[in-house]
């Protein structure tokens, strides 16, 4: 029998509708509240604010690792509790902070991870590892062999969003995949991480605290503030919102007084 394809939709669009996500189900641990967004199909939507505002847990509640207390996440037109959760979390790659690569694999070997669970024949996954390494700048031959911990820290990211396009989802979460990284490397990773999301046209919802990140970065910007979407705008009408969350993140971008320019 012919194992089946991961997701393939071609209308790879997501939608909250009204979802709330309590911990352990009880109401006064409420981390987010009547949630009702459409992110649209190649949209790059940026989930900005503060720690504990709800970033993460909308992320997760996108390929199942959470499943709503109310409401519904519908994903490629069906809700999430539809989905089989592995043939979900197949079709949608993700990202985290320092990559979270198997230590034990080599670079190749955590790129042809989702290949291989779907029984991809080797010369195919051999020249789609060579093919993302290429893509996300590093040589093949010079990296396809290397653990990770012979990685520095901006290489581990570049493999880590190499492994997540591997299977070529449809969507993409990337949840602050940069901010453990110094500025120099951090803003050589935006830039061609901006560069690519424009090449492959996928759908892509990006968690980050950092405002300069999210202008930088989004075709779409949502805030939270406690659990809630308090602004949804544009990069170019994000900072013009008069909203008192928006202007203290926006105030966030004025250096201090006395300090270096």
């Amino acid at each position: 029998m012919k194992p089946k394809a991961a997701v393939r939709n071609a209308d790879p669009t997501i939608q909250f509708d009204d979802v709330t996500y309590r911990l352990n189900g009880t109401v006064r641990h409420t981390i987010v509240k009547e949630i009702r967004f459409v992110i649209d199909s190649g949209q790059t939507l940026v989930l900005l604010g503060r720690s504990g505002s709800g970033k993460t847990t909308l992320l997760r509640l996108i390929n199942r690792l959470l499943t709503p207390s109310a409401g519904q996440v519908i994903v490629s037109g069906r809700p999430t509790t539809d989905w089989d959760p592995i043939r979900l979390r197949r079709g949608i790659g993700y990202v985290i902070q320092d990559a979270g690569l198997f230590p034990h694999f080599t670079v190749a070997e955590n790129i042809a991870l989702v290949p291989s669970l779907e029984h991809w024949d080797a010369a195919r996954t051999s020249a789609r590892v060579d093919e993302l390494l290429t893509l996300v700048g590093l040589e093949p031959a010079q990296y396809r062999t290397r653990r990770p911990h012979e990685l520095s820290g901006g290489q581990r990211q570049r493999v880590g969003v190499a492994r997540a396009l591997a299977a070529d989802p449809p969507i993409l979460l990337m949840d602050e995949p940069f901010g453990a990284l110094d500025p120099v490397t951090r803003a050589e990773l935006q830039r061609e991480f901006r560069a690519l999301a424009g090449r492959l046209a996928k759908t892509i919802v990006f968690v980050t605290h950092d405002l300069r990140e999210a202008l930088a970065l989004a075709s779409r910007i949502i805030l939270l503030e406690n659990g809630q979407i308090v602004a949804d705008a544009s990069p170019q009408d994000f900072p013009r919102l008069d909203h008192p969350e928006v202007l203290a993140f926006t105030a966030s971008l004025t250096p201090v007084p006395g300090s270096p320019s």
